[in-house]
């Protein structure tokens, strides 16, 4: 007889404690784990590559260079995210995991040969962009996989518990990463050193990976259509899509999770742009690698109280009504916070920006985590398992390509300085837009109501 952690979990069983339900799933911890190891290495290799290409003396970048960057991280991926998305869907994600992350792991291994040899940024940042591919679809694997050994109630909890330690571990690799490149000094060999370190979460979470049984993670053998693994990629992008469409909640989700990713992506290159110039004497915020790691860890502090809140305000308002608190929040931190950086220019006035800035970020990385969890709990819960793959690799894919047009369309008009007023007042407009487009949505009507949780 197969042990319970080496099948499906129903979601009407009788609910149990969550340390009951955990011992009695141990597939639960260990794909905890290799999410867990993975995120500190990736957090680990995207301090290094902040410090190799932002932040390096012997590499300068301008916006159009930087939003370049990003471009070439995450864009490529982005646009073969969606039928990617499909393998996950047909074949054994167990062995995904496991293949995925020694891909990721011998590509960081190029990418530190690469710095250590002194390559140009373009090939450095063509083998950047696939180890940050891997990354995405492997976070996108684990979250497919997760109703597979948890029962449907305890999701939204275990998405909180799971993302504020994840969080955590991110935040430690890349606050281990900018001590090392501190510790052995800012250019490429301090950064081919952090990016080879970052390789060891790689390894762990394969190692962790290969310890489930085949077929553990899913998709069902039953569910799985019997049409070629080439037509299911090439039809990934129409079948996650109408996925989406077919639910209003999965819609709104969608459209919270790509209005906070445009104006974070804006509010990443002013970050960016900012903590490059030389400090003012007596500014609360460091300039550079380190002041960018300040900044990553108030946002992640936020992230991290998100996760205690989300499973609060969710079966309260609502899974809708969550993610629009979560973008009326954000407006407000926009316009109150991120402000007061466009006008600043010496002194205490500066000081005082910088300050507020960092409150900005915590409350910003509040509020996107809040809208974020309540997407991953709405799609685990409303798309069934043959098409979850698909749809959370389609939610990367609007992730990456907001984020990506945002940077690209603020670098075109932004200062070097990255002070803009009416960059930082279009994104507080982005947020209302992103409000008005999901009070359309909830007009929409495509079925008979289901009820699957708090709504």
């Amino acid at each position: 007889m197969p042990s319970r952690s080496e099948t499906s979990i129903p979601s009407d069983e009788r609910p149990v404690p969550l340390r009951t339900a955990l011992r009695e799933s141990p597939g639960v911890v260990r794909l905890a784990l290799v999410r867990f190891a993975g995120q500190f290495g990736d957090g680990m290799f995207q301090a290094a590559l902040s410090g190799a290409i932002l932040f390096n003396p012997e590499r300068q970048t301008d916006p159009l260079a930087i939003a370049a960057g990003f471009a070439v991280l995450l864009l490529p991926y982005s646009l073969i995210g969606p039928y990617a998305g499909a393998l996950l869907d047909r074949w054994d994600r167990r062995t995904v995991l496991l293949v995925a992350n020694v891909l990721r792991a011998v590509l960081i291994g190029l990418v530190c040969a690469g710095l250590l040899a002194g390559i140009g940024e373009t090939p450095l940042l063509l083998l950047a962009l696939a180890v940050v591919g891997i990354s995405r679809f492997v976070l996108s694997g684990v979250s497919a996989a997760l109703p597979r050994v948890l029962a449907q109630h305890w999701l939204v909890p275990m998405n909180s518990v799971l993302a504020t330690v994840a969080s955590g571990c991110a935040g430690l690799g890349a606050a281990t990463s900018v001590a090392v490149i501190g510790l052995i000094g800012a250019g490429d060999f301090g950064s081919a050193v952090a990016v080879a370190a970052s390789g060891v979460g790689s390894v762990v979470s394969a190692l962790l990976a290969a310890g489930f049984a085949p077929r553990v993670l899913g998709p069902d053998t039953g569910q799985v259509a019997s049409e070629s693994a080439l037509r299911a990629i090439a039809t990934g992008l129409r079948t996650g899509a109408t996925a989406v469409w077919e639910s209003v909640q999965v819609t709104t989700a969608m459209l919270g999770i790509g209005t906070h990713r445009i104006v974070f992506g804006t509010n990443t290159l002013i970050m960016v742009l900012v903590l490059r110039q030389t400090p003012t004497e007596g500014s609360g915020l460091s300039s550079g690698l380190l002041g960018f790691g300040v900044a990553i860890a108030a946002t992640a502090a936020g992230m991290l109280v998100a996760a205690v809140v989300a499973p609060l305000l969710i079966p309260r308002l609502g899974r809708p009504r969550t993610v629009v608190v979560g973008l009326l929040t954000a407006t407000v931190v926009q316009l109150t916070l991120v402000t007061p950086i466009a006008f600043a220019d010496s002194g205490s006035a500066v000081q005082r920006a910088h300050q507020l800035l960092l409150v900005g970020a915590f409350l910003l990385g509040l509020a996107g985590q809040t809208i974020k969890l309540t997407g991953d709990a709405t799609m685990q819960i409303d798309i069934d398992d043959a098409r979850r793959g698909q749809v959370f690799a389609l939610q990367d894919t609007v992730f990456n390509i907001a984020f990506i047009l945002a940077i690209a369309a603020a670098a075109l008009v932004i200062p070097d300085d990255g002070r803009s007023l009416p960059v930082i007042v279009a994104g507080a407009g982005i947020y209302c837009a992103g409000i008005a487009a999901i009070a359309l949505n909830a007009r929409r009507r495509t079925g008979p109501a289901v009820d699957r949780g708090p709504e």
